[in-house]
């Protein structure tokens, strides 16, 4: 289990995080989104226990991380800015991995190989920064670790590659009840694997909920009239976005998908369609409503 409860951060006058609470269980996915400068990166150093939190608590397994040696031992903390010792090669890297993490596998090393088919000769800084980002989940993974925290992972790989990175994460949360958090610009990749999002805006968690729950509870209607539309439908339907196209009214509602249709229905429209949004779509309509408006945005 991990959990921060309010946790704040500032750097000089920056507020980066304020009253951030968040709980992660055991065994699943969180994929973590928000705007640029939200504060993402700067949650997932906390709980990686590189920076210590202004105010506010970061416990994993009820244990305290910053300078706590021993969960650091369990977890996996792959940045979006990635480092290495300039000269090294990938077997140089590997070995030195395996001296400082108690749980590092050197069987599942050499079978990963297979599958990033990199040379181990090769010097990391030699690589495109693709091959870099699949070398720093291929140390990760080979960690054995009990929490993966991962900033843009997928970022600069080809779909293939994409797909087996998401796959070996989704096996590892499977096959030994790893828990993993992503953060990650691109949504559809998260609507794939994760269990529960959370969004960060401003410093501040607007949304933390099961990822089905979240899908559930906002909508796109497409509604049309045989007259004109009814004068008080916009009044009691409180969108979060709406647009007209010809005859046709499209609205993005939050709420129960069953009361959605009764209140609609209420007004006898001619055609009424009621669809899921996607997360990307509820991310942007979520922003919207919260001062980070996307103007014209097309379906």
């Amino acid at each position: 289990m991990i959990e921060a409860a309010r946790v704040s951060k500032q750097f000089h006058e920056i507020e980066a995080l304020h009253d951030v609470s968040l709980s992660v269980h055991k065994g699943s996915i969180y994929g973590l989104v928000g705007s640029n400068g939200a504060g993402k990166t700067t949650l997932l150093k906390l709980l990686a226990g590189i920076y210590q939190p202004d105010s506010g608590q970061l416990m994993i397994d009820s244990e305290s991380v910053f300078e706590n040696n021993a969960i650091k031992a369990r977890t996996a903390f792959i940045p979006d800015n990635l480092y290495f010792f300039p000269n090294y090669t990938i077997q140089d890297m590997a070995n030195f991995y395996g001296l400082i993490y108690p749980k590092w596998n050197k069987e599942r090393y050499l079978k990963l190989q297979d599958v990033f088919n990199i040379d181990v000769k090769r010097r990391v800084k030699t690589l495109s920064k693709g091959m870099q980002r699949q070398y720093a989940l291929w140390m990760g993974l080979a960690m054995m670790p009990d929490v993966m925290i991962l900033d843009e992972p997928i970022d600069g790989l080809d779909p293939v590659m994409r797909h087996k990175v998401k796959n070996l994460i989704i096996q590892d949360v499977a096959d030994r009840d790893m828990t993993a958090i992503i953060s990650s610009h691109n949504l559809r990749d998260l609507e794939d694997i994760c269990d529960y999002i959370g969004i960060l805006h401003q410093g501040k968690m607007l949304i933390q909920k099961d990822l089905d729950d979240l899908k559930a509870d906002v909508h796109k209607i497409q509604v049309a009239f045989a007259g004109e539309i009814p004068p008080t439908l916009l009044q009691d339907i409180q969108a979060l976005h709406q647009e007209q196209r010809g005859s046709v009214l499209i609205l993005i509602v939050r709420g129960a998908h069953n009361e959605i249709i009764r209140r609609m229905q209420s007004y006898h429209p001619a055609i009424l369609d009621i669809l899921p949004l996607t997360l990307e779509e509820i991310f942007i309509h979520e922003m919207g409503d919260n001062g980070y408006e996307i103007k014209n945005v097309l379906y």
